[in-house]
């Protein structure tokens, strides 16, 4: 497949390159796989997952080990006021323990009497006891940063989806043109070979003059619709150049020697080779990027209902260093020695009426709710639709086998009318009649199976399971 499409690749570039004259195929999976590789909007999409995925190592940031060092120091007039000197590791930890180690100098005549002078070191830890010990800000930026990320990678799948849903329709308005064009285009030379004969056989005296006046009359009412068709089937080209890139976010500049398989549209339309309907519902509830997209949005807000919750406790911060004098590791530490050389803090805070932490912690919980509800109406709105394409496939499937036996059964008539008339048994209005009853029913036929293909690829889109 991969070597196909390389092939494909470069017959675009060629078709910008050179002018030949030969004609290049292009199917529905070669399609698929160029928009997949090289359209815009499917790129821009991978890249908001790449911005996630950095959003995600921005948030690990807040548990990274921090190298700090305060340095401060004042000479006036000959004297030393103060040197002050600390150097300290903080090693940040999942949990609300913050781990830190660190020396101080301090010397001068004019220091505070509360430092130390000299040289000392310490280790130590920050506790939030209550209000962060099980979850705090930096965790729920991070999570929420991971649960943004696989969201956003839920979104990547969505507009792959629905760009893959809109350019298959495209091919298939762009095969459904190009054969028109055909139909009419083999109309065309069948009415000019019929022409000729008609006036041979008028010179020949075997036909009235009126006759030749009829089908010369016929043959420029088709080629007028063959040409409205060749239009048409460039115009919708030109509108499936919009799916067709290169490398390097380089647009195609389209060629009309770029066609459809002959037999794109052949096939079996059998139930048998579409997957049943509880399969499809099955994929689609599971895994349906939009369904995925919600469901990790409400994993945001679960966290930040999980953060407000947390306003609900008191904040209660211990802060304990064990000091030691130079820069030596003490090699007793017994109780003596610390319950002489520490330094202990408590910071305590308590809100009277929580109104805050109430207000907040309702807002994100309703938020979690509302969207809850919007996820069951869209799940609800994904499964109807999938029943809704599948409903279509079916009734499509038997609508082709009726008219296909019905287009037969024209053709039929309208061979058994060419006989009759090369036997001098008919006229030339009733081969014009049955010529364009044939050519509706080719023309409704291939609507149909046309139809089949893009419902097919709607059902597939439904189901969220075309990326």
């Amino acid at each position: 497949m991969l070597s196909r499409l390389m092939f494909i690749w470069f017959m675009l570039l060629s078709l910008q390159t050179h002018a030949q004259d030969s004609v290049w195929y292009l199917s529905q999976s070669e399609l698929v796989s160029i928009v997949k590789q090289y359209h815009p909007v499917v790129k821009q999409a991978a890249l908001m997952v790449e911005q996630s995925d950095a959003k995600v190592t921005a948030a690990r940031g807040a548990f990274d080990p921090i190298v700090s060092t305060n340095f401060d120091r004042k000479t006036f007039g000959g004297n030393l006021y103060y040197s002050y000197l600390n150097p300290e590791l903080k090693i940040p930890t999942w949990y609300g323990v913050d781990l830190k180690v660190g020396t101080e100098e301090v010397i001068g005549n004019r220091v505070t009497t509360e430092t130390t002078l000299g040289q000392t070191s310490y280790a130590g830890v920050n506790v939030s006891v209550l209000n962060g010990l099980l979850f705090d800000e930096r965790r729920t930026v991070l999570r929420q940063a991971q649960s943004v990320a696989e969201m956003t990678d839920a979104e990547r799948r969505l507009v792959v989806n629905n760009t893959l849903f809109e350019s298959i329709a495209t091919y298939f308005n762009w095969v459904k043109e190009y054969n028109t064009y055909k139909i009419y285009q083999d109309v065309v030379r069948v009415n000019k070979e019929r022409l000729k004969m008609v006036k041979l056989e008028y010179e020949q005296g075997n036909r009235p003059a009126i006759d030749t006046v009829e089908a010369k009359t016929q043959l420029q009412t088709y080629q007028l619709l063959e040409s409205e068709a060749w239009v048409s089937f460039q115009n919708a080209g030109l509108e499936l150049a919009n799916y067709m890139w290169l490398e390097n976010s380089t647009p195609t500049r389209w060629s009309d020697r770029v066609v459809p398989h002959s037999d794109v549209l052949e096939g079996s339309f059998s139930v048998s080779n579409i997957p049943s309907l509880e399969v499809l519902l099955t994929d689609a509830l599971s895994r349906h990027p939009k369904l995925d997209a919600m469901r990790f949005k409400i994993d945001v807000l679960e966290t930040e209902r999980r953060l407000q919750f947390q306003s609900f406790l008191p904040k209660l911060d211990v802060g304990a260093n064990v000091l030691n004098k130079g820069y030596d590791v003490p090699n007793d530490l017994t109780m003596p020695f610390l319950e002489n050389n520490y330094k202990l803090g408590v910071d305590f805070y308590m809100p009277l009426l929580y109104r805050k932490a109430r207000g907040g912690y309702k807002a994100a919980k309703l938020k979690v709710q509302e969207t809850e509800l919007s996820r069951d109406y869209t799940a609800l709105q994904i499964e109807n639709k999938v029943k809704s394409y599948y409903n279509e496939v079916l009734a499509l499937q038997q609508q082709i086998e009726l008219y296909q036996s019905a287009y037969d059964n024209f053709s039929t008539m309208y061979r058994g009318e060419m006989i009759r008339y090369e036997v001098g048994e008919s006229n030339l209005f009733l081969i014009n009649s049955r010529e364009t009853k044939l050519l509706a029913a080719q023309q409704k036929l291939l609507e149909l199976k046309v139809k089949w293909h893009k419902s097919y690829a709607g059902l597939l889109w439904a189901a969220g399971t075309l990326n």
